[in-house]
């Protein structure tokens, strides 16, 4: 008789290491990269400039985050709306944007108007060169002002935008208009 003959066990194979995730990118690198794409004259150049909308083209941008370089007619905005959960910075590339911003944190959810304490608006205005990080559910509106010259400016969010809320704002009265979803401004 023989002896009984065995299957040998199996070899075990280690499973591969995961590659580490990519460490989340702050408001001060987005406000470095925007800063850094903004005094590329060539590509600030490059942007078409239309006499009576607003312009983009879509960027690069560091570590997964979304980018845009945006052209802005004279006497143009973008009405008070905030980026959700994404952190962002943008920097001024040519001519001088005006940021008008809430200092206080609203609720992300659970509302449709407020009514606004009567300390907290803040007006910055950012000149060729100077550029404003912000974090999370930061709302605001940016503007062109002048009325004659074109403005240009470098955009970064990160994580890419899952939408962007719009308001209106009568007084201190702030209402929810809209939810706009990527497929909207892509």
């Amino acid at each position: 008789m023989s002896a009984p003959t065995h299957a040998p066990a199996p070899a075990t194979v280690p499973a591969p290491a995961a590659a580490p995730a990519p460490a989340p990118i702050s408001a001060a690198e987005l406000l470095a990269y925007t800063a850094r794409v903004a005094s590329d004259p060539e590509l600030i150049a490059s942007l078409p400039l239309d006499p009576e909308g607003r312009t983009w083209i879509r960027l690069d941008g560091p570590g997964g985050s979304e980018a845009w370089l945006i052209g802005w007619p004279p006497g143009t905005g973008t009405g008070w709306h905030d980026h959700a959960e994404s952190r962002g910075a943008f920097t001024t590339a040519r001519g001088r944007l005006t940021e008008n911003s809430l200092t206080v944190r609203l609720p992300s959810e659970g509302w449709r108007s407020l009514s606004l304490a009567p300390d907290v608006d803040r007006t910055r205005g950012l000149d060729a060169g100077t550029g404003r990080a912000f974090g999370q559910h930061h709302v605001h509106e940016v503007l062109n002002q002048s009325g004659t010259e074109h403005a240009i400016s470098v955009h970064a969010y990160y994580p890419p935008l899952p939408s962007i809320r719009r308001y209106s704002r009568t007084g201190p009265v702030l209402t929810l208009e809209q939810v706009e979803r990527p497929a909207d401004w892509q």
